[in-house]
């Protein structure tokens, strides 16, 4: 009993002697707070966006034979007019040759009735019907030689070739039969979905002449090296979401944008009195992030916050703080929520200045 009694007053003697020792720590360090500003600022809104190409089409065969020759590759570009695909043309040249013959045939036969009318041995209605005749097979050559036509797929305009649909030199084609894809990279269409709240502010600055270029942030999280202009709204709101789709179009002259990409779509959106914190002066917990706050009594307490936009060193905070609040800015480590600490105060700026400073050592 007595052993126990005694463990428990060197336990109680210990953790005096801890808390002691960690108050003189603090009375010893003097930390840093700053307070927020509030100021009008450009914040850059994200959109998860679709890219596509302006001209995105499907290449089909357009009569039924045998694939003869593929004379391109997967991802190759094409020039307008070039050739890509030759169906076997031996019976549609067949067809040609005699709609060719029969034309021929037509026509002398035509000249002969003409020449006999002239000299009124058969009526103008034998020569009618002779000139009908002859219009008649012109036209079916005419479109024999478009049936011979569709056995060569060229490219309609400048494009990059797509995926082969399972087609192959030698395959038995059918009437409509998907070959492959063809897209114009030139000029890309990137759609976004707007809230209605965020539409309403666009479409107020766009009326006034203020409508803002856009940015497009690649996957790599790269920015892409072209602005984009939004050129379209769609008519009607999606009741389920609450959104509108917008269409920015960018120029793509490096070919570096294929269609079928994603990205995310920054717009510039003007915002009165944003208050904007350091970026060092906030911790994570869980995903939440927090900063402390020096009270009157100059304890540290911790408070969510909520960031609106992030930019360099710099949050803008939505909600969670006011421009009159002192949060702790160097030293966060070092306290748990409830201390009393020691601090002097460093304007804004200053520290802002510095970690600039830092970055570019």
């Amino acid at each position: 009993m007595k052993f126990v009694k005694f463990i428990t007053l060197l336990l109680v003697i210990f953790l005096a002697a801890c808390k002691h020792e960690h108050q003189a720590k603090q009375e010893e360090t003097t930390f840093v707070v700053t307070k927020p500003i509030v100021k009008d600022t450009t914040l850059q809104r994200e959109y998860v966006s679709q890219i596509r190409s302006i001209q995105h089409i499907e290449l089909r065969a357009l009569e039924k034979g045998y694939l003869q020759n593929i004379y391109v590759d997967e991802g190759q570009l094409v020039k307008k007019g070039q050739l890509l695909f030759q169906i076997m043309p031996s019976v549609y040249q067949a067809e040609a040759q005699k709609a060719q013959a029969e034309l021929n045939f037509a026509e002398i036969e035509y000249q002969n009735t003409k020449a006999l009318a002239d000299s009124n041995i058969v009526s103008k209605n034998e020569l009618a019907l002779a000139r009908a005749h002859l219009q008649k097979v012109k036209s079916e050559y005419e479109l024999a030689k478009v049936h011979l036509g569709f056995t060569e797929i060229r490219a309609p305009f400048d494009g990059i070739v797509g995926r082969f649909n399972d087609v192959r030199r030698g395959s038995l084609l059918d009437e409509g039969e998907l070959l492959t894809t063809l897209s114009d990279n030139n000029k890309l269409w990137v759609y976004f979905n707007v809230p209605e709240s965020e539409y309403i502010v666009y479409a107020s600055r766009a009326q006034a002449g203020q409508s803002p270029k856009v940015k497009l942030l690649m996957a790599n999280n790269e920015l892409f090296g072209q602005e984009g202009i939004i050129e379209t709204i769609e008519g009607d709101f999606n009741n389920e979401t609450g959104n509108i789709a917008f269409r920015a179009t960018f120029p793509n002259p490096k070919g570096l944008l294929r269609h079928g990409e994603t990205g995310k779509i920054l717009m510039p959106v003007q915002v009165k009195d944003a208050v904007l914190v350091p970026q060092a002066a906030t911790f994570e917990i869980l995903d939440k992030k927090f900063v402390y706050v020096v009270g009157p009594d100059n304890k540290v307490t911790a408070r969510e916050i909520s960031v609106a936009q992030e930019m360099s060193h710099i949050y803008a905070v939505s909600s969670g703080l006011s421009a009159t609040d002192k949060i702790l800015v160097e030293g966060i480590r070092k306290v748990k929520n409830g201390d009393e600490i020691r601090y002097t105060e460093k304007p804004f700026y200053n520290f802002i200045q510095e970690m600039q400073t830092l970055k570019a050592e």
